[in-house]
């Protein structure tokens, strides 16, 4: 017998004592097709795709009734619009601050990041960079929304991918990763630039010069307090620490945004088309001589400051001070007297004179500080500390007056003239780190500080050709007068806050509408704040 043979007849015998095998009463399953096995096979590979997107829609769907949901307090109600407060205030300076130092944290340890990813200095350089970068963009691109979205779920959400993203960061072993979540982060870190306009538009007009200093002046302590806490907290443990810090800051800052950031309804709740409103952006600039000189002063301004706390790491390190990386980062704690000293001048004097005259104020304060920093810095520590502490006090009084009066431009697109005001400034700053340290490079301290003092010098310039009531380009039409006008909220500042809307119903809460009359409701509401605008400005007066 052949071998095949044999083969064939085993093969034959095998079904049958299967057969016998197989438990009796019960009948074998009938054999599956091709065409069953791979629709089956199909299923099974749609499946896990299926259940990503059922998880994905659950999961967006969980997001947004969080972001969505608002406290009863905090809930809007045309009768009873909440109240700006002091408290609210301080939150949006603590929750400005600390977003914008996520900006700041690498530059005292760049030498660290470089070692622990083993590249080179030159490569590790482009982490700051990247965060200035995506900061820009963020300013250009998310910052006008804050005109047309709610501001209090629109803000929820930078914060929290903010801080999702950042846990990335905190992980990543890779010089790559690591500078494309910089970029990310910082193109959502522009939340404290959403919540000035909403101060200018919700804080009454005797005010608003002091409560936007309290958040102007958390912005400036964030950036010193990120490099100090930065500098402390890595010459004691690891770097990854001040990343995981700065991560549990921000789910805290959404917390309390969550539980206390009223909500109030957008100033142009008719809708947009994204291309026309940001062209609105270009328009609005260069119709507006108030704000085009807004601009180019805090450009200058800007780059001023930013040349001086750049250099001055290089004057301290070198010859005669030698001082070492922790007291250099300490020196930073110098300016925060000088922060404080804005919100203090904003109420004492900016809410009670023109705006013109701060800035005034301001920008000499810049040159006294900047001149004797400049010339006395070679030889005695005392030069930069006096520069430190006056430098930021001034910076911070003019920028405040200026925001002060763009704000009161057009009070429905305050987010849009906030963008174009920051992304001069950030200009500015870019200016003055680039062109300080090639300056620096070649001449030393007292030739970057010599260009500090031209750029102050060209600032004052740009504010004395434009008079303090004058409408036009150039001139000083209608008198020299620096007292404010006995005036508050006007009706379109009333309107642009939300308090009342154009349109002819209110929603109090979900399916619940109530009709507002609002001819008289704005004019009570524009009488009220004019009463109480005269009499705190009569107090003050007294």
């Amino acid at each position: 017998m052949t071998l095949s043979s044999t083969e064939d007849e085993k093969s034959s015998s095998r079904p049958s004592r299967d057969r016998a095998d197989a438990t009796p009463g019960v009948s074998e399953p009938p054999p599956q097709s091709e065409e069953c096995s791979e629709s089956l096979e199909a299923a099974s590979q749609k499946l896990p795709s299926r259940l990503s997107k059922t998880w994905t829609t659950v999961t967006r769907s969980r997001v947004y009734r969080i972001l969505s949901w608002t406290p009863p307090r905090c809930r809007w109600n045309p009768d009873d619009p909440p109240k700006f407060s002091m408290a609210l205030n301080c939150l949006f300076a603590f929750a400005g601050a600390f977003t914008v130092a996520n900006l700041y944290y690498s530059h005292p340890i760049l030498n660290i990041l470089a070692h622990d990813f083993n590249v080179t200095y030159e490569q590790v350089s482009q982490v700051p960079t990247l965060a200035q970068a995506g900061y820009a963009v963020g300013l250009g691109l998310l910052c006008p929304l804050g005109d047309v979205c709610k501001r209090r779920p629109f803000t929820l959400l930078l914060v929290l991918f903010t801080a999702t993203v950042w846990i990335g960061l905190c992980l990543t072993k890779s010089l790559a990763v690591f500078s494309a979540l910089t970029f990310i982060t910082a193109v959502t870190t522009v939340t404290p630039q959403i919540m000035l306009p909403l101060v200018g538009d919700l804080a009454p007009l005797h005010r608003r010069a002091a409560a936007l200093s309290v958040v102007v002046a958390g912005l400036t302590l964030g950036i010193l307090v990120a490099r100090v806490l930065s500098g402390v907290v890595v010459n004691y443990t690891s770097w990854r620490n001040i990343y995981w810090l700065s991560c549990g800051l921000q789910y805290l800052i959404f917390g309390l945004l969550w539980l206390f950031m009223p909500d109030y309804p957008s100033t142009n709740p008719d809708g947009f088309h994204y291309l026309k409103f940001m062209w609105s952006i270009v328009k609005i600039f260069v119709r507006e001589p108030l704000l085009i000189q807004a601009c180019l002063i805090s450009y200058l301004v800007s780059a001023t400051f930013t040349n001086f706390w750049t250099t001055l790491t290089f004057l301290l390190a070198g010859e005669p001070y030698n001082y070492k990386p922790l007291p250099i980062g300490l020196f930073g704690l110098i300016g925060i007297a000088g922060i404080a000293f804005a919100p203090i001048y904003g109420r004492l004097v900016t809410d009670r004179f023109h705006p013109w005259l701060s800035v005034l104020v301001g920008l000499l304060m810049v040159l006294v500080s900047v001149t004797v920093g400049t010339y006395t810095g070679t030889f005695t520590v005392a030069g930069p500390i006096v520069q430190a502490l006056m430098h930021d006090a001034g910076m911070q009084t003019c920028q405040v007056a200026n925001r002060s009066q763009i704000y009161s431009i057009a009070p429905r697109a305050r987010n849009r003239i906030n963008t174009a005001f920051m992304l001069f400034t950030f200009f500015g700053q870019i200016t003055g780190t680039s062109a300080g340290n090639t300056v620096y490079a070649k001449g030393g301290w007292i030739h970057s500080g010599s260009m500090s003092v031209g750029l102050c010098g060209g600032a004052i310039l740009l504010l004395c050709l434009r008079g303090p009531w004058e409408k036009g380009w150039i001139g000083w039409h209608g008198g020299a007068s620096l007292k404010r006008e006995k005036r508050d909220a006007t009706r379109e500042d009333i309107e642009a806050s939300g308090r009342v809307k154009r349109s002819t119903v209110q929603v109090v809460d979900e399916g619940n509408h109530v009709p507002v009359d609002e001819e008289k409701a704005l004019n009570e509401l524009v009488a009220g704040e004019c009463e109480s605008g005269k009499a705190e400005l009569e107090k003050q007066g007294r």
